[in-house]
């Protein structure tokens, strides 16, 4: 979700000082009243009604090891997630779940083999 313009906010605080209501603001600029409800008091608080930084979740637990993982996805492209996460555990330390391992994978956008009955350089003729 993109945030309010700097602007829009800027212009909805004017019109709520020259004495308009919340209710005239939030219609003419298009915008719910609880939102503009919120730039107010952030306003009267702490004199911005600016936008706050994004927040993000906690770190992802094997960022650190992602060169690793590649690695050891060209080395072996059939390597299930148990064993990759029992290699970064081994090498790295970091311990993994194998969906977090998964998540992982997905995100680096690493093919790997299905089958380990095939050569890493095999095709199916069909």
């Amino acid at each position: 979700m993109k945030p309010y313009s700097q602007d829009l906010r800027e212009r909805a605080i004017a019109a709520l000082e020259a004495g308009a209501t919340q209710a005239q603001v939030a219609e003419r600029f298009n915008i719910h009243q609880s939102t503009l409800e919120k730039w107010w008091y952030r306003w009267r608080n702490t004199g911005s009604c600016a936008a706050k930084p994004h927040r993000s979740g906690p770190p992802r637990t094997l960022a650190s090891c992602e060169a690793f993982i590649r690695a050891e996805i060209k080395k072996q492209p059939d390597v299930t997630l148990e064993e990759l996460c029992e290699r970064v555990q081994k090498k790295h330390g970091v311990s993994a779940s194998r969906s977090a391992m998964g998540r992982t994978v997905q995100l680096l956008r690493l093919p790997r083999k299905k089958s380990r009955s095939t050569t890493v350089n095999a095709r199916r003729r069909g």
